[in-house]
């Protein structure tokens, strides 16, 4: 599937808000859908770029060489999961905010890796 499929497949997903391919090297939009006045998903995604690249460099210093799959972000009203796409090296993520009283995190999650396993970049 192409990113704007992605991006459509997961504004599918009970309770989304927004969707973001962003590159996280970056900070940059590959593609956007959602969001509005609500949620500026430029702004999310440089954000959350900040979010990725701070992680991996505590796994670093840790010396925990695992991949990250996602990461979880609850807020109030708000789940934000960024799914890190595994592709040879690239520097991608999905990222999706969710209404909270609308969404299934769980299925959310499961949905997010199978349009990352599906997406063709």
């Amino acid at each position: 599937m192409n990113i704007e499929t992605a991006l459509k497949e997961a504004m599918a997903i009970d309770g989304a808000l927004g969707a973001a391919l962003v590159d996280y090297e970056s900070g940059m939009t590959l593609g956007v859908s959602g969001g509005g006045s609500e949620l500026d998903l430029e702004i999310a995604a440089a954000g959350n770029t900040e979010v990725v690249r701070a992680k991996a460099r505590t796994l670093e210093s840790l010396g925990i060489n695992e991949s990250i799959e996602d990461i979880l972000i609850t807020l109030d009203r708000q789940y934000h999961v960024i799914r890190l796409l595994n592709r040879g090296g690239s520097q991608l993520f999905l990222y999706l905010a969710l209404d909270r009283s609308r969404a299934n995190l769980a299925l959310a999650r499961h949905n997010l890796r199978r349009i990352e396993s599906e997406v063709d970049l």
